[in-house]
């Protein structure tokens, strides 16, 4: 294990090569046999699965429900509402046979080439299409509405250039749909849902956003208005880590969703829509971790604390278990999620630092001198401190760590990136201050054409304009108009 910590890259040398080493070796995930595509690990899943269970229990707390909805879409689907399929038609993969057979020349098998679908079907990119076709079938008076549903799915949107968690062919991730009698009900559903997600990227994952809108370039095929939450990683790029999209009548006119209202007048459903991704345990390494390995936050740990025993014989290491066995306890009550490691086939020096690699957030360890002396070694994965303390009162002052840790982990990456967001007046020092990996905030004049210009010229886009924060008009820094607000640029992953 020191070996292989000493192969991990360090993030100065390649932030890049960095990242793939390290979801590699703390084994979150690895490629798979299809291109572009992977296998994600026990460690790795039960990250996400901790990040399922909370979001889950937000989405029910404001009143959604799960469903499920078919994997394949009908290709006319597609076609129905025109931005919708430009955005998604080139990463779209497609079924056109339903059969395979044996190859005649004894070559394993063949696609039956009569077994040919009659409409091709695409492997969902996303889920607008095939639920907004089924809500024609929910819906008919306003008493109908509102229809409030997640699915937590797997989406495949065919990509070329590849990187485990932040950009793979097929990921699993959640997406809420959701029908209104008004406007203004599907606007305030969009807003809240962005401020779940931020909610939990801050409170959680002890990740600080940026809450905003997207631009008319970047903001969600078929959507009026895309929220978004923007987070800086430690190269300075930004990651998109959740969005909402206001539909307006889009998907409901696409699809003939039509609802009686109150007054007896026939109307079409307004719509949302709101996803987060696997996409966010990329976010978790990137905004976190060192060159030691994965800093994890204790809350979306799935081990939050380690216990390694140390040992000569078997009759020191019973006596160690027996201690620690009531501190198990204790901390399990407290809702503490625990890991003692008794196992005989790895030293203690290898387990250290296996779970250092892994981002376990508290190590205890106890010898036999610990033992005499009713005392234990407490180590912190985020400062990478250590101390001896007494046992007893030990699993209230865990507890409270994990909470400071939890806080640590927060502000650290808030002050990180409030040190990385610059102000700038003209583009040639937009053009310098990029370089050095920074979020900029900058006047825009609101047409596409300049922000293309700018993407062309600098490989920095509109990550968002913000919701909160300074909104005095001024010039725009490419064409010296008139420029409403500051907008967040950045380059992105």
């Amino acid at each position: 294990m020191a070996k292989e910590l000493k192969e991990l890259t360090k993030r100065s040398e390649n932030y890049s090569q960095w990242y793939q080493d390290l979801v590699i070796k703390a084994e979150l995930a690895e490629n798979s046999a299809v291109r572009g595509c992977m296998v994600i690990k026990p460690y790795g899943y039960a990250i996400w699965e901790k990040m399922q269970r909370v979001l889950d229990d937000m989405f029910k707390e404001t009143g959604h429900v799960n469903a499920y909805f078919p994997l394949l879409i009908p290709k006319s689907f597609l076609s129905k509402e025109a931005q919708h399929v430009e955005g998604f038609a080139k990463e779209c993969a497609v079924v056109t046979h339903y059969r395979l057979k044996n190859d005649p020349d004894g070559a394993g098998v063949v696609v039956d080439p009569a077994a040919k679908l009659e409409e091709e079907l695409i492997i969902r990119p996303t889920s607008e299409t095939i639920i907004w076709n089924t809500y024609r079938n929910w819906i008919q008076s306003y008493r109908d509405l509102p229809i409030l549903v997640n699915q937590w799915a797997n989406v495949m949107r065919w990509e070329m250039r590849t990187r485990l968690f932040l950009r793979t062919a097929e990921f699993l991730w959640q997406e809420g749909h959701t029908a209104h009698a008004t406007r203004e009900e599907a606007e305030v559903e969009t807003r809240q849902m962005q401020g779940v997600y931020a909610n939990f990227a801050e409170k959680y994952m002890a990740m600080p956003v940026i809450k905003g809108l997207k631009s008319e370039n970047e903001r969600f095929a078929g959507a009026e208005d895309t929220y978004t939450i923007e987070a800086m990683m430690q190269d300075g790029k930004a990651l998109q880590a959740g969005t909402s999209h206001f539909l307006g009548q889009n998907f409901g006119k696409a699809f003939d969703v039509t609802f009686i209202d109150q007054n007896g007048k026939q109307e079409y459903a307004w719509a949302t829509s709101w996803g987060v991704s696997t996409r966010l345990v990329g976010a978790l390494i990137m905004c976190h971790s060192d060159d030691n390995g994965l800093v994890l936050p204790p809350l979306l740990a799935p081990i939050q604390v380690v216990i390694v025993p140390i040992y000569r014989n078997e009759e020191q290491l019973n006596q160690i278990r027996e201690k620690v066995n009531g501190i198990v306890a204790n901390l399990k009550k407290l809702g503490v999620s625990v890991k003692f490691d008794d196992a005989d086939n790895k030293k203690p020096g290898w387990k250290f630092a296996e779970y250092e690699l892994k981002g376990v957030p508290v190590r205890l360890a106890m010898g036999g001198r610990d033992l005499e002396n009713n005392t234990i070694e407490v180590m912190r994965r985020d400062k990478l401190e250590k101390e001896t303390i007494s046992c007893d009162g030990i699993e209230e002052y865990v507890k409270n760590l994990l909470e400071d840790i939890q806080q640590n982990i927060y502000q650290k990456a808030y002050d990180f990136r409030e040190s990385h967001m610059v102000s700038v007046e003209t583009y040639e020092e937009f053009k310098e201050r990029i370089e050095e990996g920074v979020f900029i905030l900058a006047h825009w004049d609101g047409t596409p054409e300049t922000e293309e210009r700018i993407k062309n010229e600098t490989k920095a886009t509109i990550r968002c304009i913000p919701l909160e924060g300074d909104k005095t008009p001024g010039k725009c820094m490419v064409t010296g108009c008139p420029s409403a607000q500051r907008v967040v640029f950045a380059r992105a992953y």
